[in-house]
């Protein structure tokens, strides 16, 4: 019997696969939603920027006028020391928080809510931006990193600016130590090796005869050991086209 696949060990959370959670700052969110918010505006102060293990972008330490401190990530221009806004009223500027029902069409956005509160959800990737396209009675159109079209409620609120570190892919890893660390910090397994590449006694996909590989579709009710490859898939390999 061979041993068990990398599927079944994962769920037994064993110390080789967590990741070094306690070496993060916080989570970055934007406080809850206040009244004089919703009327205006609060000034803050970004306090520090700082490095998050496990995150691809800095973090800002932000502090508004009513002492209320929170953590969020950092757009491209931001600094020690700044002012900054948050509420319906605050001026359109790099680093205001601002409810995107009154954000201009055409500006650049990031860390956006989805619903009002949440904190932000959409475009928090490192370079990441989204567009405001424009503003309907059903709520405010945005266009996504991804290039899809997306409605929001006008009350979600936005960061104004692009998420930093948008170079950071571009940089190359030069050695394996350095991608061990980084997976190591966002508690992903490495390496990886491909199942492919494996006997047939430990993986479904092993072994170099062709005939004794499995399929690659599973059921979604599959087994841990079995549910590898495409999960619950409605079709596989190339799609054909159709003749008219």
């Amino acid at each position: 019997m061979g041993k068990r696949i990398r599927v079944q060990r994962r769920g037994r959370g064993a110390p080789t696969w967590r990741a070094s959670t306690h070496k993060r700052v916080a989570p970055a969110e934007y406080p809850p939603i206040s009244k004089r918010e919703i009327e205006e505006f609060i000034k803050a102060k970004v306090v520090k920027l700082v490095h998050d293990p496990g995150r691809g972008t800095p973090l800002a330490q932000i502090k508004t006028e009513t002492g209320e401190s929170f953590y969020t990530v950092a757009v491209e221009g931001l600094y020690e020391g700044q002012e900054i806004a948050l509420g319906s009223k605050a001026p359109v500027n790099i680093g205001n928080i601002i409810p995107v029902g009154n954000i201009p069409e055409g500006t650049i956005i990031c860390n956006i809510e989805l619903s009002p509160g949440d904190g932000g959800k959409l475009a928090r990737s490192s370079g990441a931006y989204a567009t405001i396209v424009g503003h309907t009675a059903e709520g405010t159109i945005i266009k996504l990193p991804s290039g899809k079209t997306q409605y929001v409620s006008d009350l979600c609120r936005a960061t104004i600016g692009v998420i930093s570190a948008a170079g950071r892919v571009d940089k190359p890893f030069l050695k394996a130590g350095a991608k061990y660390h980084w997976m190591k910090a966002k508690g992903h397994k490495y390496p990886r090796t491909r199942g492919r590449a494996m006997i047939a006694a430990v993986h479904p996909y092993g072994s170099s005869k062709r005939s004794a590989r499995k399929v690659t579709t599973v059921a979604r009710g599959a087994p841990p050991g079995q549910k590898v490859g495409l999960i619950a898939a409605r079709s596989a390999g190339r799609k054909k086209k159709r003749r008219k």
